[in-house]
């Protein structure tokens, strides 16, 4: 049969384990929050503005391969109008997005793919590039440092023609 003191020791042993465990679960810190996709772009030396606010999930392998799905299609007004597809993949490198797909954006009365995105190393930099087939474009920045609200729609709900004004036809069938 076990002593009293034996008795107490125990007693007072499992009433530091119990102390303990507790003491760890209240003192361990608090989870952050996952890092966004902004955030990675950030982290890139990109801005967080090239994606507009409907991202649902992204993706980011080590190698830089990356899927962003959004809410579903959508365009953003920048200097020129920006359409997003529902699933943007590409690979992310410092200073840029290489071998882009989903984002197109509209050159008069064309759209044309946008294949890469890059910025002048090291960041911070005034200009953005934007790599459509054989032309690149230099952007100001400033456009791209905040995350825009996407306005839901297709590419063709874009291609707004003006209606014809009818009475005018008879002066222009004149002149």
């Amino acid at each position: 049969m076990l002593s009293q003191k034996t008795h107490l020791f125990l007693l007072l042993l499992l009433l530091l384990i119990t102390a303990a465990t507790a003491d760890s679960s209240i003192a361990s810190p608090p989870e952050e929050p996952p890092e966004t996709v902004y955030d990675i772009l950030k982290k890139f030396g990109l801005p967080p503005g090239l994606l507009p606010n409907t991202v649902k999930s992204y993706t980011l392998s080590t190698d830089g391969d990356f899927t962003v799905d959004l809410e579903g299609p959508c365009y953003v007004q920048f200097e020129y109008l920006v359409w997003y597809d529902r699933r943007i993949t590409g690979n992310l490198k410092y200073g840029g997005i290489h071998q882009l797909k989903g984002i197109e954006v509209k050159r008069f009365f064309l759209w044309l793919n946008v294949d890469e995105i890059t910025v002048d190393l090291p960041p911070p930099s005034d200009n953005i590039y934007f790599q459509v087939g054989i032309i690149t474009r230099r952007l100001d920045v400033k456009q791209f440092l905040d995350v825009h609200t996407c306005k839901k729609g297709s590419i063709l709900e874009s291609l707004k023609f003006p209606e014809p004004v009818w009475d005018d036809l008879p002066m222009l069938l004149t002149e």
